[in-house]
């Protein structure tokens, strides 16, 4: 599952329990805007989430914390029902994606 999924050149959504506190401490002198994701959703991979382009992501259902932060900083956030494929198969939308080209 992620630890760190950017969202923009300035925003990225983490879940520091895991992160290198340095690697941690980096991103945030860089001026990225971390969002953190709760311990409760991390098993449901809060975490995990893919931009299709600048602040527009996708993720699984069921994180409302943390799609509401991301709501928050600006992002269009779509969701989809991964009960099937994404929590019993063990990967979100970051693991069920090709290599793309990212729009501007």
């Amino acid at each position: 599952m992620s630890i760190l999924s950017p969202v923009d050149h300035d925003l990225a959504v983490v879940y520091s329990p895991l992160m290198p506190v340095t690697f941690h401490e980096r991103l945030a002198a860089r001026g990225i805007e971390l969002i953190e994701v709760p311990d409760n959703e991390f098993d449901s991979m809060g975490a995990n989430v893919l931009a299709l382009s600048p602040r527009r992501v996708v993720m699984l259902e069921g994180n409302p914390r943390t799609r509401a932060l991301l709501k928050r900083a600006g992002a269009d956030v779509r969701e989809y029902s991964g009960r099937e494929i994404s929590l019993k198969g063990g990967g979100g939308p970051t693991c069920l994606t090709r290599p793309i080209t990212r729009l501007s």
